[in-house]
């Protein structure tokens, strides 16, 4: 039995071994110099966060597949967090310095992510290495900030060990809040990712110098407190010059990648648009890039476009969807039938749309086909779009001209589900044109399309068309990276239908056509079929087969 009469010793927490004493006085009162450290937890965690958020979406946008960047950058980070916790324990007899020392080093680290991925892309094509090792040293310093500024705030008012970290960890989990929040809605948007970054890091040094130098001014001694004075203002001068200097640098980077003949870059709000070429001539000279990766080329363009529309064309053709196409060139296919009653393009970004109305290389490419009357646009994520009633058994021909299955944001719209819906769109006898990939390099992915057309109910004809643009990316030698000295490679499509799939063919009435035939298509089918890959299970939503 217990004797409650006896009151039971409290024993006081024990200092941290190696830990300094508590000052003995402060600038302001200790409550709001807890408060002041608890501010600095907070933005240091934005900050924090904003990092991670940067080099989660370079990695995506300079690499591909964001599902492996996301787990590279998040695990490598995670990691080097352990790492940086262990090491901060050199600090604890001097976490003043220490902790103003890491926040100096993050800010300069994080805030030149941006700029030293891009110039790694631009000149050594290839920021993997460089995504690694941010990834690391950026994490190593996040994970020095909590222990260090646990001593801190302990060195100001004493509490119990678990409310201190209560306390810590709410102000950070918050301020993470507020970084995930800020990074897509206000710095990407209003000022970029360079200059963003930059920010970052500046608010990162003035906050968590600033608390140091002047809060905790007298645990510093007079060496430390000039070579953290150094530190802070190189940071920022460096910082400072690199946003000056953003725009040339820019710019620069576009023509390591693109060459020199840029005309339009701009930043959506869905991806990176880049047209190249000269501003008058043959449109056969204009490139344009989505996200780094070489979309379109005058210079064989009517190949793919061509291949993917006209062997869906052959049968009735009065209504017809065309599934991404912004550009309008798969649409300047369709009107070439005079006999199409209307044709409703689904593209995602407004920017692409855009762009093919107003640029007038781009547009003459397209043929102008924005000015038909014939032709509407739904600015919409396709998959929602098809998911409405808008779309239900209207369309005697689909036209899914879309990236490649292996471009992880694409990959929803090679799902078992998307087909679904999109074999539901289908009026009686209608025909569905799948662009699936280059099926001479990936012929796996090539053949996960058809079993997961199959799998949605559908029958299938697979062939394919050469050209230039097949899953490369451009390098610094404005080339498809990868295609120097190699042959063209190949599109690989399917037609499909619920019911039987017509015999591939074309209309040799159709004004226009460079470089198809039906002896062609039925050479490409038979050369499809002998790479057939069979036993492959289906991709779905929950279980992506693409990589």
């Amino acid at each position: 039995m217990i004797d409650r009469s006896v009151p039971r010793r409290v024993l006081p927490t024990p200092e941290p071994r190696g830990a300094a004493t508590v000052p003995a006085a402060l600038p302001v009162r200790p409550r709001t110099g807890r408060l002041l450290v608890l501010a600095t937890v907070f933005v240091c965690a934005a900050c924090g966060l904003v990092y991670e958020l940067e080099l989660l979406a370079l990695g995506s946008y300079l690499i591909g597949d964001s599902v492996t960047q996301a787990s590279v950058v998040l695990s490598v980070m995670v990691f080097a967090m352990g790492v940086g916790s262990l090491l901060a324990k050199r600090l604890r007899n001097r976490p003043a310095f220490g902790f103003g020392a890491i926040e100096a080093g993050v800010a300069l680290l994080g805030g030149l992510s941006a700029m030293a991925l891009y110039a790694s892309f631009a000149w050594l094509g290839e920021s993997r290495p460089a995504l690694v090792a941010f990834s690391f040293a950026i994490g190593v310093l996040i994970g020095a900030e909590i222990p260090l500024l646990m001593v801190l705030i302990q060195r100001i008012r004493r509490q119990d060990a678990g409310g201190a970290v209560a306390d810590l960890f709410a102000a950070d989990y918050v301020g993470a809040l507020v970084g995930g929040l800020a990074f897509p809605f206000l710095l990407l948007p209003l000022l970029g990712q360079l200059t963003g970054a930059m920010l970052t890091g500046t608010v990162n040094v003035v906050i968590g110098g600033g608390v140091v130098l002047w809060l905790f001014r007298r645990d510093l001694g007079r060496r430390e407190r000039r070579m953290l004075i150094a530190a802070n203002v190189t940071v920022l001068a460096v910082l400072a010059c690199g946003t000056v200097l953003a725009d040339d640098f820019e710019r620069s980077t576009r023509r390591a990648v693109y060459g020199g003949e840029v005309r339009v870059a701009v930043q959506t709000g869905v991806q990176e648009l880049v047209l190249t070429g000269p501003t008058t001539g043959s449109p056969r000279s204009l490139d344009l890039y989505l996200d780094g990766r070489l979309r379109v080329s005058g210079y064989d363009e009517y190949r793919y476009h061509e291949a993917l529309v006209h062997p869906a064309m052959t049968g009735p053709h009065t209504r017809v969807l065309v599934l991404g196409g912004g550009d309008g060139l798969a649409a300047r296919e369709v009107l070439r039938y005079r006999d199409v009653a209307s044709v409703t393009i689904v593209e995602l970004d407004p920017g692409v749309v855009r762009l093919a109305r107003t640029d007038p290389m781009l547009s003459a490419l397209n043929a102008g086909v924005y000015g038909d009357p014939r032709l509407g646009i739904v600015t919409q994520d396709a998959f929602r779009w098809l998911r409405g009633p808008a779309a239900r058994g209207r369309f005697d021909v689909i036209v899914s001209d879309l990236p490649d299955p292996g471009i992880t944001p694409s990959t929803k719209l090679y799902s078992q589900e998307f087909y679904g819906l999109a074999a539901r769109a289908l009026s009686p006898g209608g025909r569905l044109a799948v662009h699936a990939g280059p099926l001479a390099t990936r012929p796996r992915m090539y053949w996960t399309v058809e079993s997961t057309l199959r799998a949605a109910g559908l029958r299938t004809a697979p062939y394919s068309a050469g050209g230039r643009l097949s899953g490369f990316t451009a390098g610094p030698d404005r080339t498809p990276h990868g295609a120097t000295g190699t042959p063209p490679q190949d599109w690989g499509f399917f037609l499909a239908a619920r019911e039987q799939v017509p015999a591939l063919s074309v209309d040799h009435d159709t004004p226009g056509l460079r470089s198809l035939s039906t002896g062609s298509l039925q050479d490409a089918a038979r050369d499809a079929e002998r790479t057939r890959m069979t036993g492959l299970p289906p991709s779905t939503l929950p279980h992506p087969r693409y990589s």
